[in-house]
This record gives C-alpha cells, sequence and structure tokens, in this order.
C-alpha cells in the first residue's frame, strides 16, 4: 500500500503562488505554510488543563495572499468540493460564513479583533492547497487557520517571533470555536505554530508551558505510522462538545480548577458512573504523557508502545470516542509487529498511530489493506509521522 506523499515544500509553494497569480493576475505578497499533526500521546486531556505529547506533520496547507484596496475578502481553494467565498472584511461575523470559509475568514476576523489585523482594512485575496487529510484527525483545520494567520503577518510585515506566534494561536482557537462552531482546546494551533524539525512538543494546557522533547524513532529504526480510516471526522458534530461538556461538569462537580489535576482518589468519589468514566481517562491519559516523555528520553520503546495501547484501550472503553475501524486499526498493526498503536485526535472516526520498526512496515500496511477489504470498507491512507518544523514563510 502506498505511503501519502506530503509533497515537495518548494514545489507545493510554486504552485498555490501560480494559481493565486492566475485567479488574481497579480503575484502574492506572501506565499506561507503551516503543518497538520499528529498527537503521540495525551487525548482529550488539552480541554482539561493536561499535558499532549504532539509533533507536526510534514503534511501542510500553503497559502498565498495579497493585500486589496476595497474592503473585500476573496477566498479560493484548489480543493474541487470548496467553493469560493467572497465578502466584505467589515462584514465578518460568527454564522456569517459557511463551510470551509469559516475558519479562512474567521482567522482574519479573530486576528482583527486581537488588533492584529488593523491593517487589513481594505481587503484581501487568499489561496490555499493542502496536503493534510480532512476528516482524518490531523488537524488539517488548525493548518488552514495558522497558514492565513501567517500569510496575514507577512502581507502586514509583521515579525513572526514567539509572541505573536502565541497571539495567532489564540485567535486560530477563537475562529474555530466561534466563527467555525467547533470547540478546540488548542493543541492544534499550538503544535502547528511553535513545533521544530525532529522534534516533539510537550504542553501543559494548565499554565501554557512548553518543552521541546527530541526525537530518536530514525535513529532505533522506528517509524511512526500514521493510518487515515478515512472514517469522517467533525468536531462540529456534537460528540466532542458533550465530552468537553461533561468532563467541565466533573471538575466543577470535584471542585478542581484542571480535571487533569484531580486525583484517582477524587474521581473515584464521582457519583455518576459516566462522569466517573471520563475524568477517568483523563487523569490516567495525564499520567501515561508524563511517562512517555520519560519512555522517549530513556529510549524505552516497548514502554512507550505499552502505553500507546493503554490510551487506545482507554479512549475505547472509558471517552467512549472510538470506533470499529479505529480499534481494527490498533489491532491489526499489534497482530503484525507493531510496538503499540492507538487512534489519535478527536476520535469519531479519523486516524491511528502505530509505533514499529521500519521492517514491519510493508507487513503491517498490507495487513491492513486486506483487513479493510475483507469488512467492505474503503482501503485506509498510510502517512509516515515525521516531526516537521511550524508554520513560517516559504
Amino acid at each position: 500500500m502506498e505511503i501519502l506523499d506530503p509533497g515537495s515544500p518548494m514545489a507545493l509553494a510554486q504552485r498555490v503562488g501560480e494559481v493565486f497569480t492566475a485567479w488574481t493576475g497579480q503575484g502574492p505578497e506572501a506565499v506561507v505554510r503551516a503543518p497538520g499533526r499528529v498527537n503521540l500521546i495525551g487525548e482529550h486531556v488539552d480541554y482539561n488543563g493536561g499535558p499532549v505529547l504532539p509533533l507536526a506533520l510534514p503534511h501542510a496547507t500553503y497559502a498565498a495572499a495579497r493585500r486589496r484596496e476595497d474592503g473585500v475578502l476573496r477566498l479560493r481553494s484548489d480543493d474541487p468540493a470548496a467553493e469560493d467565498w467572497t465578502g466584505a472584511v467589515a462584514d465578518l461575523a460568527p454564522g456569517a460564513v459557511p463551510g470551509w470559509a469559516s475558519y479562512a475568514a474567521g482567522m482574519v476576523w479573530a486576528m482583527g479583533a486581537d488588533g492584529m489585523a488593523d491593517g487589513l482594512a481594505g481587503g484581501l485575496d487568499l489561496c490555499v492547497t493542502s496536503t493534510v487529510p480532512t476528516g482524518a484527525g490531523l488537524s488539517s483545520s488548525a493548518a488552514l487557520l495558522c497558514a492565513v494567520g501567517v500569510a496575514v503577518t507577512e502581507c502586514l510585515g509583521l515579525p513572526l517571533d514567539d509572541p505573536l506566534r502565541d497571539r495567532l494561536v489564540a485567535a486560530g482557537v477563537r475562529a474555530e470555536s466561534e466563527m467555525a462552531g467547533a470547540p478546540t482546546g488548542g493543541m492544534d494551533q499550538t503544535v502547528a505554530m511553535h513545533a521544530r524539525r525532529g522534534e516533539l512538543l510537550l504542553v501543559d494546557f494548565a499554565d501554557g508551558h512548553r518543552r521541546r522533547v527530541p526525537s530518536s524513532f530514525g535513529a532505533a529504526g522506528l517509524s511512526l505510522l500514521v493510518v487515515d480510516t478515512r472514517v469522517s471526522h467533525t468536531h462540529t458534530d456534537g460528540g466532542f462538545a458533550e465530552r468537553r461538556a461533561s468532563t467541565a461538569e466533573a471538575a466543577r462537580v470535584l471542585g478542581v480548577e484542571h480535571l487533569a489535576r484531580a486525583t484517582p482518589e477524587q474521581v473515584a468519589t464521582l457519583e455518576d458512573a459516566r462522569l466517573r468514566r471520563l475524568a477517568g481517562h483523563v487523569v490516567t491519559e495525564t499520567g501515561r504523557v508524563h511517562d512517555a516523555v520519560a519512555a522517549l528520553e530513556g529510549e524505552d520503546w516497548v514502554g512507550l508502545g505499552r502505553l500507546l495501547d493503554a490510551s487506545h484501550a482507554s479512549l475505547r472503553d472509558d471517552y467512549e470516542v472510538s470506533c470499529a475501524e479505529l480499534d481494527l486499526t490498533c489491532e491489526v498493526a499489534l497482530a503484525h509487529g507493531a510496538l503499540g498503536a492507538r487512534m489519535t485526535g478527536g476520535g469519531f472516526g479519523g486516524s491511528a498511530v502505530v509505533l514499529l520498526g521500519r521492517e514491519h512496515l510493508p507487513g503491517v500496511a498490507a495487513a491492513l489493506e486486506a483487513a479493510y477489504a475483507d469488512r467492505g470498507w474503503r482501503p485506509p491512507h498510510l502517512l509516515l509521522g515525521e516531526p516537521a518544523a511550524g508554520a513560517g514563510h516559504c
């Protein structure tokens, strides 16, 4: 089975620039990229004040942009299913923009609300292309948001330093939550803006502290295989919002600011069985993230694999966000030599991440293809999770 190619950054930047020029009749002022991400471990804990351990993917969204002088925002994607959108910058507001454009226009709106886009009142033309699979739990939405954000900053001549990157993260969270109606915890935007090549990013959402964790998978002969089940994943279908509301209720009942900081003994006192299971996942997953960092730093690959397995079991049984395709993917990978496997992302479909020796890649890929075919499912898409750089200029 073929591994999905992230494409050449230089070629993709050139392509989006050429599409932009053909569309507008002028060359772009800015050509930028922002990556998708895969979370190694730490699921559904970011919005509960816990730690996550993601890495940026080489698959990214590329954007070309140029300022206008008539107050109009025009958006175009080279995805045939994505319709162009045109509207006035002054009219941007939650509920005013449909579909994919709600993310791109939402970022412009959120940056304006923050004061970052004060110089953009004259409008903007923006065109995007992407190699991040959509609906796969690999943060295609945050890649789009951050690409738009970096494109705007470049058009305005703003320095892309760490404080500005933090403001873009906050704007991206607001845009996705308020304009697109998809409440998120901030992990996706954070790794898209702050990742570095060859590193994972440990982020603690209780205090915002970040720590870089070097990746030595390659030196150890290991790969992270990302398996897109091609079961549609979306944050706007209510499942994500319901889990978020339920865990917030658990924190309120326990009287803690962040549910991830609760103890197992506190969780055991919750009378509602479902809240107890959800909170139990958040607390145990928090511990697994810290254990995973120790395993990475100690190159304990067997131990890391076991942590991935335990995370999947908790997400499946306690948080109830897995599905048949994700469960089968993990089972087949483990049966064919993987050290560990888990669903990654919000769940309800999307992707799994598999830790395995490179020598097992062909066998796992073939076994997954056969297992999916046996059940009449579409073949999964496979990607390699090689830690890539965060958003920036091309």
